[in-house]
């Protein structure tokens, strides 16, 4: 079987707190994800990742926001799904935030957590919609 990479998982983790955290729609999402994970067993691996994506989250939640409207024509970012808008979310603050992580991964990543957590057109989706983005913060 192959090894999970650490930030894949915590990927997978940080999803779920997001998720939550939009359902609920109150509250700073870091808050959001100590609560939510305060009870759960979550490796020592994945923390520091857990940790540096929901903080860049937070930090950059308008401007993420803003790249994945403005790349998503004819779509607004409320009447997406929230696995999606939060896939797109997730990977758009690792590419603006997380400068060892390639946009190729972070793109990769999120086709893999849409497959596996979205709808049958998520991964097209959110790939079309990130490669978009990363093109735009690539060349701005």
């Amino acid at each position: 079987m192959k090894a999970v990479n650490p930030r894949s998982r915590a990927r997978s983790w940080v999803l779920q707190v997001m998720y939550g955290w939009d359902m609920a729609g109150d509250g700073g999402v870091r808050d959001w994800g100590r609560e939510a994970l305060g009870g759960r067993i979550v490796s020592p691996r994945y923390r520091p990742y857990i940790d540096q994506l929901l903080r860049a989250v937070e930090e950059n939640l308008a401007e993420c926001d803003a790249r994945i409207e403005a790349n998503m024509p004819n779509w607004r970012l409320d009447r997406l799904s929230a696995i999606d808008r939060n896939i797109l979310r997730i990977a758009t603050v690792e590419m603006l935030s997380v400068p060892d992580v390639p946009q190729r991964v972070s793109i990769h990543e999120a086709i893999r957590l849409a497959e596996r957590y979205g709808s049958d057109d998520s991964p097209g989706f959110v790939n079309g919609v990130l490669d978009a983005v990363g093109r735009e913060i690539a060349n701005p």
